[in-house]
């Protein structure tokens, strides 16, 4: 079954302009269904190649003109990271032939392959990111724009109950699961996290201690929502703190973690300026963090970490699946002011705190009023939480429920 996704006008615009388009994501996040798809409904036929395979892999690997005479543009190549030598002879394809939407490519970003990307075909490709089935994607309440607390008088909306809304973080948003009913989650986590070690880990570092690597994924789950700290991590683990932050990085680069800066426009010299960490997929992460159904999730220690996480997801997507970049901050003093997230648009800025409750109090919108009176360029703010229908707490202050992004 074929859920459509957000991200297919972008891939159709984006295609109409730049002879190479660039989809990069995680493993099983759907990029070769939504290609496959977009593919079926061209006129024009389309090649299609997977570098998984290794037949095409070592074709591509040992004579890319070959290659290329095999399966000439249109085509889709798939797991473009294999082979990274490509990137290449596309440049000299793009530049014989400037045709839009020639060469679909997929990937995960890992450095090398961004590197070659930006170096060998900049100008030629548009750079396009998917991730997993955001809520609009797989319950079919598409929304006409990005998220942001602003017009939300015509916002159509999901309505949750706390354990189906846990259900959906403790599953994960890979469409595989989302289509199967009653999905095997222990083993489809563990291999997909045996996989991704094996394959994609290895393919970025010559990272040995693979033992030590799953146990930091394991801490770096049950810390989400949290500032980094990498001396605590490097103890935790048996490593150094260079080690921690190369770890990281990889991590990041494989669309596994994201990691939110702070937001500090000259407001105060004591903004801390370390990170703040959260998983890219939540079904990953409560597995790692042995949280494995709704009820134990809900009511556990991590629930409020767990959701925020969950709303940061949602709200990236909104912005991805556009073919968009967000500016997303977090405010943090160390005297305990805060707000949990903060979106960066056309000199505007919105504030967004999370709390997982369906009665947000003064303590919820401290942080919003703090940082309201030090900036004088806020423009809406929110708490998004377990309300049933949005609600004005306050001129352009409201309360939204998880449902609405």
């Amino acid at each position: 079954m074929y859920i459509p996704r957000t991200l297919e006008a972008a891939i159709r615009e984006v295609s109409s302009f730049f002879p190479v388009v660039f989809v990069g994501g995680a493993r099983q996040v759907g990029k070769t269904t939504l290609l496959k798809h977009l593919q079926s409904q061209e006129e024009a036929k389309r090649c299609y190649v997977s570098l998984d395979e290794f037949g095409p892999r070592r074709l591509a690997l040992e004579d890319p003109d070959l290659f290329f005479e095999r399966y000439p543009p249109p085509v889709v190549v798939d797991e473009i990271q294999y082979a990274p030598a490509l990137l290449e002879r596309i440049k000299v394809l793009v530049d014989r032939d400037r045709q839009p939407g020639a060469f679909w490519l997929t990937g995960s970003q890992h450095f090398a392959l961004m590197k070659g990307l930006s170096e060998s075909l900049a100008g030629r490709v548009g750079i396009l990111r998917l991730s997993g089935l955001a809520q609009e994607e797989e319950f079919g309440v598409p929304r006409k724009e990005v998220f942001s607390p602003k017009n939300i008088e015509n916002w159509s909306f999901i309505k949750f109950k706390p354990l189906e809304l846990f259900a959906r973080i403790v599953r994960g948003t890979f469409p595989a699961l989302a289509i199967t009913k009653n999905p095997p989650l222990e083993v489809f986590y563990s291999s997909y996290l045996q996989t991704y070690i094996e394959r994609d880990v290895r393919a970025v570092s010559n990272i040995s201690k693979l033992l030590e690597f799953e146990k930091f994924l394991r801490l770096c789950a049950a810390r989400i929502g949290e500032l980094v700290n990498y001396s605590d991590l490097a103890r935790d683990v048996g490593i150094s703190v260079s080690t921690v932050k190369e770890w990281l990085n990889i991590l990041v680069a494989s669309h596994q973690l994201i990691l939110i800066p702070p937001y500090h426009r000259n407001l105060s010299k004591r903004q801390i300026k370390t990170p703040k960490l959260y998983f890219q997929d939540t079904g990953l992460a409560c597995y790692l963090a042995g949280w494995r159904s709704p009820e134990l999730a809900f009511e556990g220690a991590m629930a409020g970490n767990l959701f925020e996480n969950y709303v940061l997801t949602e709200i990236l997507k909104s912005y991805w699946h556009r073919g968009r970049e967000p500016s997303i901050y977090f405010w943090r003093t160390k005297d305990g002011l805060e707000v949990d997230f903060v979106l960066e648009e056309g000199g505007k800025i919105y504030l967004l705190e999370i709390k997982l409750t369906m009665r947000p109090g003064k303590e919820a919108l401290r942080g919003i009023f703090a940082l309201m009176g030090r900036a004088k360029n806020v423009a809406n703010a929110a708490v998004i939480c377990l309300v049933e229908e949005p609600l004005l707490i306050k001129k352009n202050v409201y309360a939204l429920p998880v449902g609405v992004i």
